[in-house]
């Protein structure tokens, strides 16, 4: 694992954190969005790998189809998980207050949860959380 790979899943696990505070204050748009985020820099991450990075969101989310998702590298099924989440993150940004339900919202925080548990697998795992910010 890189370094930039590392503090990217670094940036997707706290992310993961700050959905679920946001969505236990009652926030499940701002917690969609955080979710999406996560999953995002998870496939920044499996990118870097390649040396490859994208400056649009399209470009990364289409890159990890082609690169991982098509060719097996991982289930397609997380593509499809980083696509939905950006639909949804577009719609808890800039939709009605209400465009996002809590469910909504729970699912997108477990799909980036299991989507963490597939990079460290296949990336490395990350050291455990410290509980100082920095």
């Amino acid at each position: 694992m890189t370094e930039d790979q590392k503090d990217l899943l670094e940036e997707a696990r706290d992310s993961i954190s700050a959905a679920d505070l946001l969505l236990t204050g009652g926030f499940p748009g701002y917690a969609v969005s955080r979710a999406y985020y996560a999953m995002f820099y998870i496939a920044e991450a499996f990118l870097e790998g390649l040396g490859l990075s994208f400056s649009k969101h399209s470009a990364v989310i289409a890159a990890f189809g082609q690169h991982f998702a098509q060719t097996g590298k991982v289930p397609a099924e997380f593509h499809r998980f980083l696509l939905e989440a950006f639909e949804l993150r577009h719609k808890g940004d800039y939709g009605l207050r209400h465009a996002i339900a809590y469910d909504q919202a729970q699912e997108q925080i477990a799909r980036a949860r299991g989507f963490l548990e597939l990079a460290e697998k296949l990336i490395g795992p990350l050291p455990p959380m410290n509980k100082e910010r920095s």
